[in-house]
């Protein structure tokens, strides 16, 4: 925006750039006299006009501006991002700076286009970018960075640097569409039935995963105060994450959606107990040396357990005994596609599962749904195909009408029924009067 302000008999003209390499606000000042035979009227109305020209040529000349975009992005996670987002988004958005400033950290930010972005995006997706196993990135991952160099240019746009954002054009390639992992109903009864054996603190929680759907950092932040043990209930009021730079810390919900009460049976309440026994005992055994955080699932000493603990012991578990493997999230697929397989209705669904809004759950779980959907089809049109019905009639020895009553009085009365008399139309005489 123009700032005008007249001083004798000429204006000055000040407009705004945004902010240079060291975050300093940057302005361009003009002056402008006018012409002596103008009105006062005419004047101001001119300067307005001149004022909009060089505003406009002010931005234009900005956008082409020395601030490179490694500078910017810096900015945003200073300014925005350690303060706006969640401790394990901040992280991962910082591990995609490892792709993104090799290839636009020393360009303006107003030279960098569409064409531009959409060639790296493309390079992503086919070429060997992942520094683990040299293979293309997942379509998620590359969103992902997408969405970081969006995220710059729009944080750009607030401050007044460029007015567009070239991300919005681009396309993100499809890729190849993976079918979640998941265990089926038998395979999940099989499983638990393994677990039997295993130490109580893991059965514990593959249990309580199959039978409520947490995610696996809402589980390892349940606290022994989480839990109503008269009524049944457990709730979800936090988070347990860990990230290379904070270690193992606690967090809110995903969403204020994902604190949410589920009930559990009995059987699982049990062996919620029988952990709470165990870990008493073990207070009580190593005194002082016990750190009190009241987590359900702990470290030898009581301290909150690393988040990738669980993933290591079930892949052994499952190696051991020649099970099929699926991750911890798995669990969380299955409890959705049982309640939906279920017929429970995708409102419940969504909320037993704390997604944010009914869309989320839909997307996530529109295979299942259509199945489900497929299976409702058939059961309705199986009941009210009545062709193949009279066709089985007509098949029949027996006859046809031999459940159908059509006179009652054929039927011999227990007390049960009473026959009515009929009554005689009205223009016939009764009997006795004439």
């Amino acid at each position: 925006m123009a700032y005008i302000r007249k001083r004798g008999d000429s204006y000055q003209i000040r407009v705004s750039c945004g902010m240079d390499d060291k975050g300093d606000q940057v302005e361009r000042t003009m002056s402008w006299k006018p012409d002596p035979r103008m009105s006062e009227r005419q004047a101001e109305k001119e300067v307005q006009k001149i004022a909009l020209e060089f505003e406009e040529k002010c931005r234009n000349t900005w956008n082409s501006s020395t601030m490179k975009f490694k500078t910017l992005a810096e900015k945003w996670f200073e300014e925005y991002g350690e303060m706006n987002l969640r401790h394990t988004s901040l992280e991962r958005m910082k591990q995609l700076r490892e792709r993104v400033y090799p290839v636009f950290g020393h360009i303006a930010v107003g030279k960098i286009n569409t064409f531009q972005i959409q060639s790296f995006i493309n390079d992503l997706s086919k070429n060997g970018k992942n520094f683990r196993n040299g293979k293309p990135l997942s379509r998620k991952t590359i969103v992902h960075h997408l969405g970081l160099i969006s995220d710059v240019f729009t944080y750009a746009i607030r401050m007044g640097m460029v007015t567009d954002n070239p991300c919005s054009r681009v396309v993100v390639p499809k890729g190849e569409a993976k079918e979640k992992e998941i265990y089926s109903i038998e395979e999940m009864g099989e499983l638990l039935r393994l677990l039997e054996t295993a130490p109580l603190k893991y059965r514990c929680f593959f249990v309580l995963a199959a039978y409520s759907g947490f995610r696996k950092g809402e589980l390892l932040g349940l606290e022994w105060k989480d839990i109503d043990w008269e009524s049944g209930l457990i709730s979800v009021r936090r988070t347990s994450n860990y990230t290379k730079a904070t270690g193992i810390y606690t967090d809110t919900t995903k969403t204020k959606k994902s604190q949410r009460t589920q009930r559990l049976p009995d059987t699982v309440m049990s062996i919620l107990k029988a952990l709470k026994a165990e870990q008493d005992e073990e207070r009580m055994r190593l005194g002082n040396k016990w750190v009190e955080t009241d987590r359900l699932f702990v470290k030898w000493n009581g301290e909150p357990i690393n988040t990738r603990t669980h993933d290591g012991w079930f892949r052994e578990f499952c190696k051991e005994h020649d099970f099929k493997f699926c991750t911890i999230h798995s669990f969380r697929h299955f409890y959705a596609s049982a309640l939906i397989n279920a017929n429970v209705d995708v409102a419940t669904v969504s909320s037993a599962m704390g997604h944010s809004v009914i869309g989320t759950t839909t997307n996530i779980y529109t295979h299942v749904f259509e199945e489900a959907n497929a299976r409702a089809a058939d059961a309705i049109t199986s009941v009210l195909d009545f062709s193949k019905k009279e066709k089985k009639e007509e098949k029949s020895d027996e006859p046809t009408k031999i459940h159908v009553v059509r006179k009652v009085e054929h039927i011999k009365p227990s007390g049960v029924l009473k026959i009515k008399k009929k009554k005689p139309p009205k223009d016939t005489p009764r009997a006795g009067k004439i």
